[in-house]
């Protein structure tokens, strides 16, 4: 949640919009930035609450970074790769398993 809100209030910076386009024009490349940087946070908070598709859509966009930055440099691909390592970790461990299905069978035990 934090990276996606530092990031968003980045990009949306004043002299970052304006840098490259007339002061009026509309970027698309800004608008899909700021639409991943608020599913970052959505995810984030989705997450605290115990929703398992949060933290599978985490995965599948850190994995995304890994195979982007496969177009950039050695480096990128290792810094990207060793941070999509250490969330599946944490996020997979056995007590976050338990997390996400206990959130699961509560939300399955008040529908009944």
């Amino acid at each position: 949640m934090a990276v996606g809100s530092i990031a968003l209030l980045y990009h949306l910076l004043p002299q970052h919009i304006n840098e490259l386009n007339a002061p009026h024009s509309f970027e698309y490349d800004l608008a899909w930035v700021c639409l991943v940087r608020i599913v970052a946070v959505l995810c984030g908070v989705f997450m605290l609450r115990g929703c398992n598709w949060a933290r599978w859509l985490l995965v599948v966009w850190v994995g995304y970074h890994v195979i982007l930055s496969a177009f950039h440099s050695l480096f990128e691909v290792a810094v990207h790769g060793m941070l999509f390592a250490a969330v599946v970790y944490f996020l997979f461990r056995p007590a976050a398993s338990a997390y996400f299905r206990r959130q699961r069978a509560a939300t399955n035990s008040k529908d009944r």
